[in-house]
């Protein structure tokens, strides 16, 4: 099997890479940076794996890398945590999903032959925030931002149905693993000054690395999955939980809060990330037949907080 991946050297794709070489498959590696996509995958490791440079948010030579190709794996776009968020932000974090995937498709379409499925990211944000409700695959979206930016990441990846592609839209919670947004929370308890962010009711809507790397590798080999499945564990938590749990892991206190104020002093609107949450269930993911190596979060916090 040969699968482009755009995405390839962030948190998840990277893994990804990793998984599917280990699998024996042919891999294309979308990448603004060439040189360093060859540290991440020096050939001597990963001789499977073609380096290709790309412009995401325009049309080029790099779209002719698609055809031949098997399927295709949706990862890019811009951090939504990291910095406030000015208008100038907002619509970075909007064009480099809805342009990167638009150019994807557009690759896709006119690809000879063309692959026979695209696995494309989205983001549990497509919901809304709440403290109470409880969302799966079914429910509409929210209406806020991120629910926006969701909503049109979404809709752009939808075209590629009309070329007879088949799509599956990953809704993707918190993931954790070695880095990531777990990376930036342990440091205050390894300071013996951890606790929950903000009024730690929120809910917290996690999955694993190594399971979302997996429900990618189901989506392009099942050809009967087709359509949006929630990449999260059965078992969310609130943040206070996680918070008791990362303390009870690392042997640390876990009762000194962060308060929301501070949050928000530092990343504005993009507090909202920390601040608020949703209850997300992934029932399709489950009624696929996904077998999840980590439903619960403290065996996940447990492996990947070995010190």
């Amino acid at each position: 099997m040969k699968v482009a991946i755009a995405g390839a050297t962030g948190f998840v794709g990277s893994r990804l890479v990793e998984r599917l070489h280990e699998e024996g498959m042919r891999l294309v590696v979308l990448t603004r940076n060439t040189a360093y996509a060859q540290k991440v995958f020096p050939p001597t490791a990963f001789p499977n794996v073609e380096i290709v440079a790309y412009t995401p948010t325009a049309s080029g030579a790099w779209q002719s890398s698609i055809s031949g190709c098997d399927g295709v794996v949706n990862l890019a776009g811009e951090p939504i945590g990291e910095g406030r968020w000015t208008p100038e932000r907002k619509q970075e974090i909007l064009n480099s999903r809805k342009l990167v995937t638009q150019n994807i498709v557009e690759a896709i379409v006119n690809a000879h032959p063309k692959p026979s499925v695209l696995v494309n990211a989205s983001a549990i944000g497509y919901y809304g925030t709440s403290e109470t409700a409880t969302f799966d695959e079914t429910n509409p979206p929210g209406h806020d931002f991120l629910a926006q930016v969701c909503q049109t990441w979404e809709a752009e990846a939808r075209k590629v149905t009309d070329a007879g592609v088949r799509l599956v839209i990953l809704r993707l919670g918190i993931v954790l693993g070695q880095g990531g947004a777990l990376g930036k929370m342990i440091t205050p308890f390894k300071l013996f000054a951890g606790g929950p962010i903000g009024s730690g009711r929120q809910w917290f809507s996690w999955i694993d690395l190594n399971d979302v790397v997996n429900l990618i590798l189901q989506a392009l080999k099942k050809p009967e999955m087709q359509g949006v499945y929630n990449a999260t564990a059965p078992h969310p938590v609130r943040m206070a939980e996680l918070s008791q749990t990362m303390g009870k892991v690392m042997n640390r206190p876990s009762w000194l809060p962060v308060p929301a104020f501070a949050i928000e002093a530092l990343l504005g609107d993009g507090a909202m990330v920390v601040l608020e949450g949703q209850q997300v269930l992934p029932k399709r993911t489950l009624d696929s037949g996904f077998k999840y190596t980590y439903p619960d979060l403290e065996p996940a916090l447990a492996r990947i907080l070995k010190l």
